[in-house]
């Protein structure tokens, strides 16, 4: 009995083996990509409308907001000092009633917003990630 588990064990172990070592075995270079003509047209759909519509949800920094008689030169003066030292990050000026907003940024995450955000709290100690459309 014991003669025929070691017998076992053994052409056990050695299928194990062979399988293994088809599993490994490289292939020639080619790839075949077998999926539904639906899929092709909803990727092309999707690309027509990432193109007619470039915004997506995202996060930006927002560096001033503020309401009253001079705040959209407050606006326009931060936005243009924020170009200055930072001119490879986009800043937008908005208006969304009663205030004037300067955000900056494109971040599709949160973290990457809050790390820019810790960048700049030197020269913006009041500036905080919000979410936004943002562009591509």
């Amino acid at each position: 009995m014991l003669r025929f588990v070691f017998i076992v064990f053994i052409l056990f172990s050695y299928n194990i083996q062979g399988i293994k070592a088809q599993v490994l075995k490289p292939a020639d270079g080619k790839v075949e990509i077998v999926q539904d003509e639906k899929i092709i047209q909803l990727t092309e759909q999707y690309k027509r409308m990432s193109l007619s519509n470039p915004e997506v949800d995202g996060y930006r920094v927002q560096i001033f907001f503020d309401s009253g008689s001079n705040s959209k030169n407050s606006a326009a003066t931060t936005k243009l000092a924020f170009e200055t030292v930072f001119p490879e990050t986009k800043s937008y000026l908005s208006y969304k009633e009663p205030y004037y907003r300067v955000r900056v940024g494109d971040f599709r995450t949160l973290v990457e917003a809050v790390g820019f955000q810790k960048k700049i709290a030197v020269e913006y100690p009041n500036s905080f990630p919000v979410k936004d459309k943002i562009v591509q």
